[in-house]
């Protein structure tokens, strides 16, 4: 998978609301990704508009902070039993 471009963390908007962090795309809309997916190991914000997608630059613990502003906490991860 390419990526249009590497982004990091810092860079980008985030709406505690939401809990998504925005970044412009050059097609005049904004590239997205939810804080969640980002904690699940996800980096990759995509354009609704677009088929460009960039690669997010983060540690996880960058993530908390953000948490802190949004008054959530991480997600909880699920426990699949055999």
């Amino acid at each position: 998978m390419s990526t249009y471009d590497q982004v990091e963390i810092e860079d980008m908007t985030f709406d505690p609301d939401t809990q998504i962090f925005t970044y412009p795309c050059p097609c005049g809309d904004r590239f997205q990704i939810y804080i969640d997916d980002l904690y699940d190991g996800e980096e990759i914000a995509v354009c609704p508009s677009c088929s460009l997608m960039i690669q997010v630059i983060f540690e996880q613990e960058d993530l908390r902070e953000f948490y802190d502003e949004a008054g959530t906490q991480p997600p909880v991860p699920v426990t699949v039993s055999a």
